[in-house]
């Protein structure tokens, strides 16, 4: 509940609605109006906090039972489509064959790269068979394989559907439309219409993780998609075939070309080359160096060998001038040597012996004596010798040393001359070897294509050819029943929540609560059968009962209790505000109260429809001062209850309504009855409803269910804010629990009713 201030006449306040988000229950508000009426209570139901992006799904439940008529009128609309569409249909069988397709075909030669080298990495190579497999130039190959434009199922297939027909008799659609593709001269547009139609019956699906593709062919006739499929697997097989047969004579004419020019141009390089070298006199030795180069190499090698032989013999000279000739190597490695100096060594020997018994100058110690200086000089002449060899054999070497040096000069000139000259030579040479690498590589290249285009290289093999289907591929009953049941059931949903969406009326006491900021202090249940009078004939009803909780609500609608002059009105005409009136007013008189009730609807009275009543004399008389109070007021048979008829209609309500005998009667009707009940005119389009409302002492306004639209209602709020008017709550009447989708709460009325008699309006 949460507390609206007062409205009296002299208020300055907007309409009482509740300017929190979040009403609370029971909570007053004290009262500003002349009438002293007390305090104003609006219960409204608590709230719970809510993220305004939190789905609510009972909400969207309550849509869904609300608009269940919808929902099923769409269910059963898409299903019995889906049904009926599925047994018209013709039945479509299917034929499929498989395919293993390899990177790579079998090789019996090595050709190398005639085609582009496919990466193991690579999807675009399988996408482009895939492709390839649905090519147009594929598709016609196998239309004019099988010749299917004179083919009778063909010609069946390719027939427009009765309402291709219609439409073409209606639109006058040219006869090259459908039919020229069964004819069999046909050409330009009809044939690209033939292989666009044989196509859409072709399907290619790839088996996941693999190297196998299935094609598929749907038609009428199920022998008939089998022969397609299978002519289009070997017609797949043999477009390919072909591709790498052209692909391998293209190359070969392609290499004979190119070797007749590079024939030529190494011919040319070589007799230039020739001419070159003989003009230039240069001689190559292995095609590596010239004669001179050769030369100079080989004087080189000799020349290091000169060098090491000229160094020996010089180290063994030095070492012979700084040493006698006997301390020399050579000369102790000398055999004569040895053998000289091993005979001296005996005479002495012998000499030293005959000492120790001769004297130096006997003639044996001389002749001894002769011989070891014998011995002796000729150990010394050998020596001689041999250091004098040493000494040759140096002056040789450097000799032929110096020999070698001034040859090695002489070559050196000729080959720096011979260099200058043959740098033409060098680049007229790689010429010609390049021609000739090249014109090799070719020549081998050009053997190995023409082998190869004799070998029938394939990498694409049928596993599994199409059989004749045993069964229809489509159309499948259940699956499409199941899939109608889906669409439908998803169709009506979402029309259902369209139509809510569109539907702009109030359609639970929750809009009146969240949307219009008003109390609801009662919902009065739709009748089933029979009349509002015939409803309240039966105490226990729930249609009674509803009214009782209204009253009760009234009565604590403020801190003094129901106020004691009583508006009830309603945005629009036949919202039920009439009756509301009236039963209010007979409970509150069931109550020991003096209760009067005052039809002041000057334009469309009903309450002496109601009462049974005559309506010759009432309110009108009374405002223009005709009669007076008192003589117009009739009793009824509620005891407690009177009324005031509304009287003959007057041709100015709302200036009668705003003069001050209005205020007169209602300050009088208050002193002297206990409950005064107003029923108003409806506030739009009228003056009336806010010149009464802003002389009553509160205000109930009465909204019908599902008819009430919230723009009305809110224009009529403003209508009533700008009169000052002191509104109690609003009233939801006729209200349906199933259209409004309520499974028990608001809608749900059982609680009123008691005991074990059948009531009137409810089933």
């Amino acid at each position: 509940m949460e507390a609206n201030s007062p409205q009296g006449p002299h208020d300055d306040n907007r309409l009482p609605i509740a300017a929190a988000p979040r009403p609370r229950p029971l909570a007053a508000v004290p009262a500003d109006h002349g009438t002293a009426l007390g305090t104003a209570l609006r219960y409204t139901e608590p709230e719970p906090e809510r993220d305004d992006d939190e789905i609510d799904l009972l909400d969207y439940w309550r849509i869904i039972v609300k608009r269940r008529w919808t929902v099923l009128a769409t269910l059963a609309l898409v299903f019995a489509i889906a049904l009926v569409g599925t047994l018209l249909m013709t039945p479509i069988y299917r034929a499929s064959t498989t395919l293993q397709i390899d990177r790579d075909s079998i090789k019996v030669v090595n050709v190398g790269d005639l085609t582009p080298g496919e990466s193991p990495l690579d999807k675009d190579y399988y996408q482009t068979q895939y492709e390839l497999l649905q090519s147009r130039a594929l598709a016609q190959r196998v239309i004019a394989q099988l010749a299917l434009a004179d083919h009778p199922v063909w010609q069946r297939m390719s027939e427009p559907s009765p309402l291709a027909k219609l439409l073409g008799s209606v639109f006058g659609a040219s006869d090259d439309s459908a039919e020229a593709l069964a004819k069999p001269g046909a050409s330009g547009l009809a044939e690209s219409r033939r292989i666009t139609a044989f196509l859409e019956h072709l399907s290619v699906e790839p088996v996941r993780n693999s190297r196998l593709v299935r094609i598929h062919f749907d038609s009428i006739d199920p022998a008939f998609s089998a022969k397609v499929v299978n002519a289009m697997a070997e017609a797949y097989i043999a477009s390919a075939l072909d591709r790498r047969f052209e692909s391998s004579s293209y190359a070969k004419n392609f290499l004979e070309d190119q070797l007749q020019q590079l024939k030529l141009r190494l011919q040319d390089s070589e007799k230039e080359l020739v001419v070159f070298a003989q003009k230039e006199r240069i001689v190559d030795i292995d095609d590596h160096q010239s004669l001179v180069a050769q030369n100079l190499s080989q004087l080189n090698e000799a020349l290091s060998r000169t060098q090491d032989e000229r160094m020996r013999a010089e180290a063994r000279y030095m070492q012979a001038q700084m040493t006698d000739g006997i301390g020399l190597a050579d000369v102790l490695d000398s055999k004569n040597i040895q053998d000289l100096q091993a005979k001296r060594s005996a005479a002495q020997a012998e000499y030293q012996d005959k000492l120790r018994v001769f004297k130096p100058d006997y003639p044996e110690m001389l002749r001894l004596k002769g011989q070891i200086d014998e011995f002796q000089r000729l150990i010394d002449a050998q020596a001689a010798d041999i250091k004098g060899a040493i000494a040759g054999n140096f002056a040789a070497a450097r000799a032929q040393e110096n020999l070698l040096h001034n040859q090695i000069d002489e070559l050196k000139v000729e080959v720096l001359d011979l260099q200058s000259r043959s740098i033409q030579y060098n680049i007229l040479k790689r010429e010609v070897d390049t021609n000739r690498q090249l014109y090799d590589g070719l020549l081998q290249r050009f053997k190995e294509v023409g082998l190869a285009g004799g070998v029938g290289t394939n990498n694409i093999s049928v596993v599994d050819r199409a059989e004749v289907p045993t069964g229809k591929h489509s159309p499948r009953l259940a699956l499409n029943l199941a899939l109608g049941l889906l669409l439908g059931g998803f169709a009506g949903v979402s029309l259902a929540f369209l139509t809510e969406h569109l539907d702009d009326t109030i359609k639970s006491p929750e809009d009146i609560e969240k949307l219009l900021r008003l109390a609801v202090l009662g919902i009065i249940p739709k009748l089933k059968v029979g009349t509002p009078i015939q409803a309240l004939a039966d105490p226990r009803s729930a249609f009674a009962e509803a009214y009782r909780s209204l009253r009760t609500a009234l009565q604590f609608s403020t801190s003094d209790g129901v106020p004691r002059s009583l508006l009830i009105t309603s945005a629009t005409p036949s919202e039920g505000k009439s009756t509301t009136a009236l039963v209010l007013a007979q409970n509150f008189a069931q109550l020991g109260r003096r209760v009067l009730l005052i039809d002041a609807d000057l334009r469309n009275p009903s309450q002496h429809k109601l009462l049974g009543l005559d309506n010759g004399a009432g309110l009108s008389n009374c405002l223009t001062g005709a009669v007076k109070v008192p003589e117009l007021i009739q009793a009824t048979r509620t005891e407690g209850l009177s009324v005031l008829l509304a009287g003959p209609l007057p041709p100015n309500p709302a200036e009668l309504l705003a003069g001050p005998r209005l205020v007169s009667l209602l300050t009088a009707a208050c002193h002297k009855y206990d409950q005064v009940i107003i029923d108003g005119p409806p506030v739009m389009g009228l003056a009336d409803a806010p010149i009464i409302a802003n002389q009553a002492g509160g205000t109930l306004l009465v909204v019908e269910f599902g008819n009430a639209r919230m723009g009305v209602v809110r224009a009529s709020l403003k209508r009533l804010a700008a009169a000052r008017v002191r509104l109690l709550g609003a009233l939801l009447t006729k209200f349906d629990v199933r259209s409004a989708g309520y499974g028990y709460g608001y809608g749900d009325h059982s609680y009123y009713s008691y005991g074990d008699t059948p009531k009137l309006g409810q089933r």
